[in-house]
């Protein structure tokens, strides 16, 4: 398992090379992926986007965020400043020190999107995937979220749901529901979620680099494609029909499609 020590936490780092055979050198395009909450891990995107972008001749850096995955678990440090400043410190802990592309689905959307306002000399693209970071659509999607991760908090301690998988052999999941168990139950990251800043959509209009936006049609932050199309000054906006939230796994080929075709007019990516 491939570690990266930074920020004061072990992360789970993932290197896919580029198409050309080699890992980061100065001058070189490079892509970070950054994964959903809870259930979600680095292997949403290594089973999806991951080897098309490499193919394309872009880097892929895949990390499990602090807490999920196979990353270390501390107690607290749940914040977007903290998530923010994770990034750039495996960024760091890797010697990648040009700016990147951010790839960022759902909260990994929010989380890219605040790493672009704090640090806009270290990020050269966003790709957000069915996520916003800026305005009140995206200060209620949080805030649902808040209230899922908390009633899922309750049923994963009160019913045992990591004890219950184990009793009956199933040790995959069962360790996946110890693991959200403790991240649910035994950080602050719902707490920190709470007290996230909802950023003012008039802030969209700093972001200096060139954003790719994909949304499903029927998804609940929609919204959010107009407040970036009509505030951010490069915003290139893509909805896919007939799709929701769960576009990644859902429309992966799609999706892949759009990225790679963008890349190769914003970070050099062979289409």
């Amino acid at each position: 398992m491939a570690e990266a020590f930074a920020n004061g936490v072990r992360f789970h780092v993932q290197r896919v090379a580029s198409a050309a055979g080699r890992r980061h050198t100065p001058g070189d395009h490079t892509a970070v992926c950054l994964h959903g909450l809870a259930v979600d891990d680095l292997s949403s995107f290594y089973y999806t986007l991951a080897d098309p972008v490499a193919k394309a001749g872009v880097e892929v850096i895949l990390y499990d965020q602090r807490g999920q995955g196979l990353s270390e678990r501390p107690p607290e440090g749940y914040r977007l400043e903290d998530a923010v400043a994770d990034l750039f410190a495996i960024l760091d802990a890797l010697d990648i020190h040009d700016p990147v592309v951010l790839i960022g689905n759902s909260y990994g959307g929010i989380l890219a999107g605040h790493a672009a306002l704090a640090r806009p000399d270290r990020v050269a693209g966003l790709v957000l995937i069915d996520a916003g970071f800026a305005g009140e659509i995206v200060g209620e999607w949080l805030e649902r979220m808040i209230n899922t991760l908390s009633v899922a908090g309750l049923q994963y301690e009160h019913e045992r749901i990591g004890e219950q998988c184990a009793a009956v052999g199933w040790r995959k999941l069962a360790r996946q529901a110890i693991g959200i168990n403790a991240l649910l139950n035994e950080t602050t990251l719902i707490e920190d979620l709470a007290a996230a800043p909802v950023v003012d959509p008039v802030r969209l209009g700093e972001i200096s680099c060139p954003v790719l936006a994909v949304f499903g049609e029927r998804s609940d932050m929609i919204g959010a494609a107009r407040e970036l199309a009509g505030q951010v000054p490069d915003c290139t906006v893509k909805v896919l029909p007939g799709l929701a939230h769960t576009l990644l796994r859902e429309a992966s080929d799609p999706l892949g499609e759009v990225v790679v075709s963008w890349l190769g007019s914003h970070a050099g990516a062979q289409r």
